[in-house]
């Protein structure tokens, strides 16, 4: 047995860019960026990490529809290695993340509000906002 699943939080880079395969089906790419601080000789040092992602079907249609650069989303997924020639026949490789589900965290309106919008798309099912998820402190941890 194995498990292939990704669960990222971050904002996006560039809104995402819709695409059609041949039978018309919409693919959506965008990128994700999720920040780390390290703590060296007493300075904080922030390391951002860039991800590629994939949408399908109606999921890529409501990417395209509510997400644009700078949106904060809750993504869960699995890995995918594509194969492909660049223009100049080099064989390169890409690693992606496939989207299944999708919490926009914070979504911009036409309408100021002083409440933050939330969504949630999933391919399968909705899924509790991380937010409402209990904080786990240290001493939960059993180890």
């Amino acid at each position: 047995m194995s498990v292939n699943k990704v669960i990222l939080l971050g904002r996006l880079g560039a809104d995402p860019e819709i695409r059609y395969t041949l039978e018309g089906k919409p693919v959506a790419v965008f990128r994700l960026a999720t920040n780390e601080v390290l703590v060296k000789n007493n300075e904080k040092e922030t390391l951002t990490e860039w991800h590629r992602l994939v949408a399908f079907g109606r999921l890529a249609e409501i990417c395209g529809e509510y997400l644009s650069k700078g949106s904060r989303v809750y993504v869960e997924g699995k890995l995918r290695t594509r194969k492909f020639e660049d223009k100049q026949g080099q064989t390169r490789f890409v690693t992606e993340v496939w989207v299944q589900n999708l919490q926009i965290l914070d979504r911009k309106t036409e309408e100021p509000s002083s409440d933050t919008k939330k969504a949630s798309f999933s391919k399968e099912e909705y899924f509790e906002s991380v937010e409402d998820l209990p904080a786990i402190s240290d001493e939960d941890i059993p180890f």
